[in-house]
Order: C-alpha cells, then sequence, then structure tokens
C-alpha cells in the first residue's frame, strides 16, 4: 500500500506500523540494543508517519544518518499530509502525524549557519530548503550568498523554472503561506534585479531577456509566455513590461536597440513584444512624457511615431537654450549647437518623406521651421561678433523679424514682439548686448534703435545690465 500509494497510507495502515515499531523497541529493550533490526524500525516508522516514533527512533539511534541529505530523505519519507493541512488531526489510535508544517518548522529552528558551517558549505542550507519545499525562501537565500560561485545566477533561473511550473508559492517557509501572486512577485523582482545588472554594464539584449521574464513571471511565467494568465495578471505584466521596456529604451543606445534604425520599433526588439503599431506609438508616446533631461532621446522618439512638429518644438527649445548657455561661455556650446541644428534639419527632411501628415501637423512644422531659421540666424550673428565680423553682424541684424533694428524702419511696437516665438525672445537680452558691441566697433553707428525697442518693452524684466550698457553708448 505505501509503495503503491506513493507513500499515504491509510489511518488503520499507519496504527499497525506504529505498533511494530513498539514491539521491536520492546523486544530490543529485552534482548539488548544490537539485536535492534534497524531496518525493519526505520520502514515502520516512516510508514507510520508518527511523531512520537520519528522522535524515538531518532532519540535510540542518534548516528542512524551519516548526511543531512540521509536524514532529510528520512524526514520527508516520514511526512503524512492529511486532508485539511492540519498535523492536529489524530489518527484512530491517538498517534499524531507529522506533516510537511512540522518538518519546515524543525528544520528552521536552526540557523542557517548551523547548515553551512559558518559558510564553509553555502550550498547546503538552501538545498535542506528545496527538500523541505520552501521554495522561495531557498532561491531568496542563493540569490544573496556572497562569494565568488555566483548563486543569484542559479537563483534566478530556478526562480524562473519554479514560476513556469506554479509551484514557487507551495512552500515560503515559517508558516507564512504567501499567494501564488506575492510568490511570483518577489520572484519577478529577483529576476528584474539580476537584470538591473546587465543594463549597468551597457548589454541590452541580456537586459531585455531577463527584464522580459521579470515581467512575464509576475502573470505566472509560462502562462503569460503562451497567453493563458488572466485578465490581472496580464494587466500586471504589461504595466511592468512597459516599465522595463522604457529603462531600455532611455539609456545609451536603447532607442536603436528597441526601435531600429527606422521606424517605432517594427525593425527591433520592441515590435517582439509589442508587435502592433498603434501599441508601439502608443508606448513611445508614454516613455517620452516620462523622460526628464534627456531631450535628445525625446527629439529622437518624438521623430519616430510621426510627431514631427513636437520635435522640431524640442529642438528649438533646447537650441534656444543652447545658444543662451553659449553666449554666457559654456565650453561645448558650438557642438551642442551645431548638434540641435543638424537634428532640426533632419525631422524636416524626414517629415518631408512621410506620406501620412495632416494638414495642422503641416502647419504646425512650418511654425516650428520658421522658428528654427530664426534661431539659426541668430546663433550666426552671435559667431560673427565672435570672429569680429561687425558691420555682417549688424546687416543680420537688420534682418530679423520682431526687432526692427533696421535704421530705416519704424520702430517695433510691444504687440509686435510678443508674436515671437518664446525660444526666440529668451536669445533677445543677449543678441542686443553683442549687437551694441558690434555698434560700439562699427564708425558712425549708435545705439539710439535699440533704445527705443528697449523703450517700448520694458514690461520684458530684462537683465539690468543690459539697460546700463545701452545707456553706456550714448
Amino acid at each position: 500500500e505505501w509503495i503503491t500509494t506513493g507513500g499515504s497510507v491509510s489511518a488503520d495502515t499507519a496504527a499497525i506500523a506504529s505498533e511494530e515499531c513498539e514491539k521491536l523497541f520492546r523486544m530490543g529493550d529485552r534482548l539488548g540494543r544490537t539485536t535492534y533490526d534497524k531496518k525493519k524500525l526505520l520502514l515502520f516508522t516512516i510508514i507510520s508517519g508518527s511523531r512520537r516514533q520519528i522522535d524515538l527512533i531518532l532519540r535510540e539511534f542518534s548516528t542512524l544518518f551519516n548526511t543531512i541529505e540521509d536524514f532529510l530523505w528520512f524526514k520527508l519519507s516520514c511526512v503524512h499530509e492529511v486532508a485539511g493541512g492540519s498535523s492536529s488531526l489524530v489518527f484512530n489510535d491517538g498517534l499524531v502525524p507529522c506533516s510537511l508544517d512540522d518538518l519546515q518548522a524543525y528544520l528552521n529552528k536552526f540557523e542557517p549557519s548551523y547548515y553551512t558551517k559558518n559558510g564553509k558549505d553555502p550550498l547546503v542550507y538552501p538545498y535542506v530548503l528545496l527538500l523541505s519545499i520552501q521554495l522561495l525562501p531557498a532561491i531568496m537565500h542563493m540569490s544573496k550568498e556572497a562569494g565568488d560561485e555566483g548563486y543569484n545566477v542559479d537563483a534566478v533561473h530556478i526562480a524562473i523554472s519554479l514560476v513556469d511550473h506554479s509551484v514557487l508559492s507551495e512552500g515560503s517557509g515559517n508558516g507564512h503561506k504567501l499567494s501564488v501572486m506575492d510568490a511570483n512577485a518577489e520572484a519577478s523582482s529577483m529576476i528584474r534585479q539580476y537584470g538591473s545588472m546587465y543594463l549597468h554594464h551597457g548589454d541590452l539584449q541580456m537586459t531585455l531577456e531577463y527584464y522580459a521574464q521579470a515581467a512575464n513571471a509576475v502573470a505566472g511565467g509560462q502562462l503569460a509566455w503562451s497567453g493563458r494568465s488572466n485578465v490581472d495578471q496580464q494587466r500586471q505584466r504589461n504595466l511592468m513590461l512597459k516599465q522595463l521596456l522604457t529603462e531600455i529604451l532611455l539609456r545609451e543606445g536603447g532607442i536603436y536597440f528597441l526601435l531600429g534604425a527606422r521606424g517605432s520599433g517594427e525593425e527591433g526588439e520592441l515590435g517582439r513584444f509589442l508587435p502592433d503599431s498603434k501599441l508601439r506609438q502608443q508606448f513611445l508616446i508614454e516613455a517620452e512624457c516620462q523622460e526628464t533631461g534627456l531631450s535628445d532621446k525625446s527629439i529622437e522618439i518624438q521623430k519616430r511615431v510621426g510627431a514631427y512638429s513636437a520635435a522640431l518644438e524640442t529642438t528649438n527649445k533646447c537650441l534656444s537654450e543652447a545658444i543662451c548657455s553659449l553666449v554666457r561661455g559654456r565650453s561645448n556650446g558650438d557642438r551642442r549647437t551645431e548638434e540641435l541644428v543638424l537634428s532640426g534639419n533632419d525631422i524636416i527632411n524626414t517629415y518631408k518623406y512621410h506620406p501620412e501628415v495632416n494638414v495642422q501637423e503641416r502647419d504646425r512644422v512650418m511654425e516650428q521651421e520658421t522658428i528654427l531659421r530664426e534661431l539659426e540666424a541668430v546663433l550666426s550673428i552671435h559667431k560673427m561678433a565672435r570672429q569680429g565680423n561687425h558691420l555682417d553682424a549688424l546687416r543680420e541684424v537688420t534682418k530679423l523679424p520682431f526687432l526692427h533694428l533696421d535704421p530705416r524702419l519704424s520702430d517695433t511696437t510691444p504687440d509686435e514682439f510678443q508674436r515671437a516665438s518664446s525660444y526666440f525672445q529668451t536669445c533677445v537680452p543677449d543678441l542686443l548686448k553683442v549687437v551694441l558691441t558690434c555698434l560700439d566697433n562699427v564708425h558712425g553707428t549708435d545705439g539710439s534703435k535699440i533704445a527705443g525697442f528697449l523703450a517700448n518693452n520694458t514690461h520684458q524684466n530684462w537683465p539690468r545690465d543690459l539697460y546700463e550698457k545701452v545707456a553706456r553708448s550714448f
């Protein structure tokens, strides 16, 4: 019966086995310990599953097992899981069976160092946990194990396998039962942390593989891969996957890796996880909204999803800031402004060959292109002034809209200047200072036009030194 049922016997059979144990012990007491039939005792104890008999044989034969592995297999063989899973149930003869909870509680009385011999045998403790079906504690311990052996990689792959087979929550240890989702979440966190090490070293391919496993782990591993997880699990999986893909996207080289050389991901790795083009575009828009301080990536993402006017506006914003930084002595200002101008021109060229652009987007692109050209003109004036070409710089200034610095034109009105883009307006104070310097170096010119312009725009709250520079020019 014990063999055919895989170790489960009826209460009557367990009682008979326990009684046989008692007989053997009584016989040994009469004839001497050397007469004990240890093999029979061991067999009947295992079949009975009685706590009392187990404790008795271990007490009488403390050296019965040479290794902890033999001891654990004996204890596991004695485990009798009864209906309801409670070890408080009592068989007819008054014997209490040994349950898996009892075994786990017994093993957890000892510190990990007891099993590992203070770290000399680091794998013994997780082995004990695995044998006693404390699966999650086992892999958690392995993932934190220090040393050069790298047991964290074993822990991660064991976790993936256990999640795939939906058994990770079977034993959480310490009498605390975790739900399947909680256990999977713990495993997912471990897998994600392991993948982040590859991200730190710039290995995006390996990062992606482990991140994908982490996202699927929260939804049941193989269940998620095959599309058989429930709606809530799929929702959690999709949320985590998008978050992890965004991490990769915003890393150095992430856009090219996920999206490919062109398009919104059909040529890159993103297409593996988001095959639908609309879902990819939605993901990229959400990812672009999350980025902070990564303007170049934001521009590239906007361009990839066909948001050309938004990409141009971001470029113009950055170019305006870069021009101001250049004037104030930023060391790499020239290179940065050149990159942004090239980026803007690339966006415009890409837009021209895009077949699906509506009228509103076309108008917005044209508006942003005009602003880009205005900022380019401002940039060229600064360069001319730095090179000592003051007269050429002044000629270019007179061509700028909204300022009316051409002596032949009437002064601009406050309303007219307000029509200029904010990015252009930001550059004006520094530009006027440069113009005043050019005027000082060109015979027969004065700053009266600038004075008139400032007088009409006193509400702008521009730097005080600009007004002082104008006053000194007369």
